[in-house]
């Protein structure tokens, strides 16, 4: 096997290690607290666009992390959580941020919510200072120190 075929063989290791890791978090705090952090940062300068909810429905219809779950619910979930947020932000973002806490007792969880909400930030290709905002306050709700995050 050469080095290059060895190089694909490890990633797709790692793939594949990931993919197991999030599929043990298969359970509806976990779903909520993820589509929620989804929904937070793409209302993050304190609106949904269009574009940016077609964009992160995107992600997590096509996301090899997601592909444990059920996508049509993950997806229904970060629908109802949009709505929730653009109805009301101040009311919304509070239960938003509820849904979120409910994995702050089990540390694993709580860290994979907190890189869900890195990489759907980073999605754009532009991580600002508002989307960092709100990574910051994901990792507080969860107990996390931000700077684990290097926000």
């Amino acid at each position: 096997m050469g080095f290059l075929d060895k190089l694909k063989a490890m990633g797709a290791q790692a793939s594949k290690e990931a993919q197991d890791g999030w599929s043990r978090f298969n359970n509806g705090a976990f779903a909520d607290a993820t589509m929620a952090a989804c929904a937070l940062i793409g209302a993050a300068d304190g609106k949904i666009d269009q574009t940016e909810r077609s964009r992160t429905a995107q992600f997590i219809t096509t996301s090899d992390k997601l592909k444990a779950f059920n996508v049509s619910d993950m997806r229904d979930k970060y629908d109802r959580y949009c709505d929730k947020i653009t109805a009301d932000f101040d009311f919304g973002k509070i239960e938003l941020m509820q849904a979120i806490g409910k994995v702050a007792g089990k540390p694993d969880q709580a860290r994979a919510v907190v890189q869900l909400a890195v990489v759907i930030a980073n999605s754009d290709g532009e991580f600002d200072e508002k989307e960092m905002g709100v990574v910051r306050e994901i990792a507080q709700a969860l107990k996390l120190d931000p700077s684990e995050f290097s926000v």
